[in-house]
């Protein structure tokens, strides 16, 4: 245990660990209730002068991509939004190192700036509804959350009209309809796909959900549809927490924002039990400290918030349940199928703008009479159509224009499948390796079950005959199933329930055994579905602040 040689004076009402997706909605919530709140961040403070959203590539040395970045960042520079002008927003990989077994590789994804990988993500925002909350009691495997989409719905609703999520009013049970800003365009060659498969096969294709402003909201500009949405926007156009829920907190007042603190441990009050602050040390004099506070919300993405619940006390803080590290998620993808659409015409006058989304295919696998013979659950896919060119035509001038003009138009469906809640899924500390603050850090176990991978080469098949029924040619299957943890969808390790001998986290998302301790990032996730999770963690933690705030006014924390 890392000694604390230096603690603050000040007592906070709430110590927020993170700033990301959710960290940024409870500093937000919980200022705004009145509560003095400090939220530590592991990196350094941003600025929209670090934003690079409009830098082209050949205005960088690289041209986009550094090519010494995988020496520092073997697992990070896998990303697709890791680039030359952004890749210090993600961890040293040297320094924040974690273990695998052999033959089973996992890739954790994380930045380390302030906003977390809200500065990142792809904004996809779809809500979990009672077949996915509920699936236990559809089919019988693992456990049901303790919460149903009713408790949800009034939290979606403050998180859907703050941040602002543009997408289509479908009607779905299976994936039920948030508060919409207007939808994004589809292109020509997605609207034939629609049309296709709705009247062909009964299934929807709809524009992805996304939270980028179509129109201005709450004081933010619509996107300009300049492209890149991993570098930064200067419009605040896209949801990321420095632009909105911590600007919300940092104007009560109450927001105290400590950047560069890598938090390693909560301290506890041997008398009591209770949290008593979040120690930390200064990421670069390394200095130890520690914040001392009423309650403690760890919102430090899924596996930061276990591993520093791991490093609290031996065996665990808040693991009675022996559940701690355990039942860890992600989504599995990387394939599905790809064609092209014959009957439209490829020039570059019909190209679309650069739209920051795609379409979505929402679950149909294992909904009404659609059932799979050999496998639970499902998928839903994500995808697009546009014209493409042939840049790489041989020749040059006249004929080279002619021949580049003379494209394509592309169509392509991938799908991303749930993964099941499995206890031997598990991270635990490793007992030789630390971090470069000496923290100890994860060894991760895990790999996919066959029922995973019989969802993914369903979906790959299902994928193939939605692009022929648009009169799509050449179509073929792609890809083949990531790495897990590569998704970025990682969950689960500190499961919700309401059997403290099962769980770690109540229905309010507090430790069963730590009343002043919760948890609202992704580790609180009983079962994964197949939508993109973080709309659904702001939302737990959105309700979570609000039962903390609550009890806080009682006295009860």
């Amino acid at each position: 245990m890392l000694q604390v040689i230096a603690r603050g004076n000040d007592l906070f009402d709430a110590v927020v660990v993170g700033s990301g997706a959710t960290g940024g909605w409870a500093a937000k919530q919980l200022t705004e209730a009145g509560m003095r709140v400090a939220v530590l961040e592991a990196g350094r403070k941003i600025t929209p002068a670090d934003f690079t959203e409009h830098v082209e590539p050949w205005q960088l040395k690289y041209r986009g991509d550094d090519p010494h970045k995988l020496k520092r960042r073997p697992i990070q520079g896998l990303c697709y939004a890791c680039r030359e002008s952004n890749q210090d927003w993600f961890v040293d990989d040297s320094e924040n190192p974690y273990a695998t077994d052999p033959g089973k590789p996992f890739h954790w994804i994380r930045c380390r700036v302030l906003g977390g990988r809200s500065l990142t993500w792809g904004r996809q925002s779809y809500r979990m509804g009672d077949i996915d909350l509920k699936a236990a009691s559809r089919d019988g495997y693992g456990d049901d959350w303790p919460i149903s989409y009713a408790d949800l719905v009034p939290y979606y609703e403050i998180v859907e009209k703050f941040i602002g999520i543009s997408g289509q009013a479908e009607g779905l049970d299976v994936l039920p309809d948030s508060v919409f800003l207007p939808p994004m365009e589809m292109t020509c060659g997605e609207r034939l796909l629609c049309d296709a498969v709705k009247k062909k096969m009964g299934r929807v294709v709809t524009i992805g959900r996304v939270a980028v402003l179509t129109r201005p909201h709450n004081g933010r500009q619509a996107c300009h549809y300049c492209g890149p949405f991993e570098q930064g926007c200067i419009t605040n156009s896209y949801y990321a927490s420095p632009g909105t829920t911590l600007a919300a907190a940092q104007k009560t007042g109450r927001l105290t924002l400590l950047t560069d603190a890598v938090a390693s441990h909560i301290t506890v009050d041997r008398a009591t039990g209770k949290a008593g602050g979040v120690a930390y040390l200064d990421r670069m004099t390394r200095v130890p400290r520690e914040v001392r506070a009423k309650v403690v919300v760890l919102c430090a993405s899924t596996l930061e918030s276990t591993r520093i619940l791991l490093n609290s006390v031996p065996g665990g803080l808040a693991n009675s349940s022996d559940a701690l590290g355990h039942y860890l998620m992600d989504h599995i993808y990387g394939g599905g199928a790809a064609g092209e659409l014959p009957m439209l015409e490829a020039r570059a006058w019909m190209g679309p703008p650069r739209r920051p989304n795609g379409i979505y295919v929402p679950r149909f696998r294992n909904v009404g009479d659609n059932k799979a013979a050999d496998f639970i659950r499902g998928c839903g896919y994500q995808g697009g159509s546009s014209p493409s060119f042939n840049f790489g035509a041989p020749g040059f001038g006249a004929a080279y224009k002619d021949a580049a003009r003379g494209g394509r138009w592309d169509v392509s469906l991938g799908l991303w499948g749930e993964c099941l809640a499995r206890k031997e899924n598990y991270v635990e500390l490793d007992k030789d390796l630390v971090d470069a603050w000496g923290i100890p850090a994860l060894r991760i176990h895990m790999s996919w079950s066959d029922n995973e991978r019989k969802l993914f080469e369903d979906g790959r098949r299902q994928a193939a005959e939605m692009l022929e029924a648009a009169g799509a040619r050449n179509v073929h299957l792609t890809g083949q199933y990531s790495v897990p943890g590569f998704c970025i969808h990682e969950v689960g390790t500190a499961r919700m329930g309401n059997d403290p001998k099962t769980s770690v986290l109540n229905r309010f998302n507090q430790a069963h055994d730590v009343k002043n301790l919760f948890v609202t990032d992704g580790a609180c996730y009983v079962s994964s579905a197949c939508q993109n999770p973080t709309l659904s963690m702001m939302a737990i933690t959105a309700r979570a602040c609000d039962y903390i705030a609550e009890q806080y006014k009682r006295g009860e924390l």
